[in-house]
Formats: structure tokens, sequence, C-alpha cells
């Protein structure tokens, strides 16, 4: 691990601060005449804005969910970027390449660090996404997984599959069996401690395996329904989204 760590801090050393230095020392002479610190926090932010929309598709977390990781990954690629120009200052001792991407990728590590505890300390304060309570009502409707399968639940109790996986796993392998399964069963929710362990159960017959019990997250406009598939320590999600 320490081994991996040194190599991808090398890595975005070279890949991401050292091109972020050097980018803001072009700004910097096109925009003002002269290379100036502040660059450096502006090509980060510029760098750091596909970020914003990436975590909002890819987690479904709230806007200022994302502007927050926005922030964190900007502070990220600025702190060793503003080390790295200091190093490189003409009137500081030359340094050998070796030093100089040593201690860049110390003080990137530092910084990924502190970005890393400050997106916790975020999650832990309620600033990252949350799901809201699902009524029945809201959790009804015809949910896709976006390859032809759908799962239809009625206000009733009325479950109905059509062409939805099901997966079932050979012994002593984590690997699934997957299966279209098509029948008409029931569903129910199920009560929850919290917004994360809110649950969906559907019971079909024709589909023994597979889609017992469903959690729920995204919005009451959107909702959206997930099992985990595969190896415990390797989880992939089979996700519908209501249509």
């Amino acid at each position: 691990m320490a081994a991996a760590g040194g190599l991808l801090c090398a890595l975005l050393t070279v890949g991401v601060v050292m091109p972020i230095l050097t980018a803001a020392a072009w700004f910097g002479r096109r925009f003002s005449g002269r290379e100036a610190w502040w660059w450096v926090p502006l090509v980060s932010a510029a760098a750091a804005v596909p970020a914003v929309p990436a975590l909002t598709l890819l987690t479904d977390a709230s806007v200022l969910a994302s502007l927050m990781g926005g922030v964190a990954v900007a502070a990220g690629l600025t702190a060793p970027a503003l080390v790295a120009r200091r190093l490189l200052l003409p009137d500081r001792p030359r340094l050998s390449g070796r030093t100089m991407v040593g201690r860049v990728a110390l003080y990137g590590t530092l910084a990924a660090v502190t970005a890393f505890a400050l997106a916790g300390v975020a999650l832990n304060a309620g600033v990252a996404y949350e799901p809201p309570w699902f009524n029945a009502e809201q959790v009804a409707g015809t949910y896709s997984d976006g390859k032809g399968g759908t799962l239809t639940l009625t206000p009733d109790g009325t479950a109905v599959a059509t062409r939805i996986d099901t997966f079932d796993y050979a012994v002593e392998s984590f690997d699934p069996l997957v299966r279209a399964c098509t029948g008409a069963g029931t569903w129910s929710s199920s009560p929850a401690q919290g917004p994360y362990s809110q649950q969906v159960d559907v019971s079909i017959d024709a589909c023994p395996v597979a889609i017992d019990s469903w959690s729920l997250y995204g919005t009451h406009e959107s909702p959206k329904m997930f099992v985990f598939v595969g190896d415990p320590d390797n989880w992939e999600l089979y996700t519908l989204r209501r249509v």
C-alpha cells in the first residue's frame, strides 16, 4: 500500500500538480505580465470544475454537496501546487528533481488527507446527500433498469416484473448467474431506522432469488431502487429508476 501510495503521489505530482503550476505561470505572464501566486488557486479551481457535475451525476448528491466537493478538490490541488511554486522560485536553493517530486508528493498527500477529513466532517454535519423519507405513495410507479427490464409497483401492493434481472450464485463462487424474470407478486415498504435503511420488499414467486429487498435513494420526484450484486468485497449495483 505504501508503494502504491507513493506511485500515485508521483503520478499526481507529474500529471496534475506540475501542469497546474505551468498553466498558472502562463496565465500570469499572458494576462498580468508576470507570474503571481494567486493564479495557482484560480487554475486549480478551474481544474476542479468537472468534479461538480460528476459528483452530482454519480452520487445523486445535492448541488451544495457537489459544490463542497469541488471546493475540496480545488483545495487539494492548490496546496501542493503552491508548495511546488515556492520550491521553484529563483531565490530558492536549486533542488534535484527527485527531491522536488518527493517534497511536492509529501505536501500533496497532506493536502489530500486534509481534504478527505473536511469531506468527512461535511458528511457527518449533514451537508452531503441524504435520501429523503419515502412513503408508499411516493414509491409506487414503474421502474426501469435501462436494459428493457421493468418493475411496476402499484398502490394496492401488486408488483409486476418484466424481464428484471435475477441473480443466483454458483456454489463457492460470488459470480452471479443472471436470469431475466417475468411474473407478478406483491410489494411493501419495510420500517426503517434511518433514511439510508429504507427498503422495498418485493415477493414474486417466479423470481425466487433476486428481488427480495431493494434499497431506496434518489428524490421524491425521481426515486431509485438498487440491490448489491456479486462479491461482498467488491459489490456492484443493479439499479432501477422510476420512469
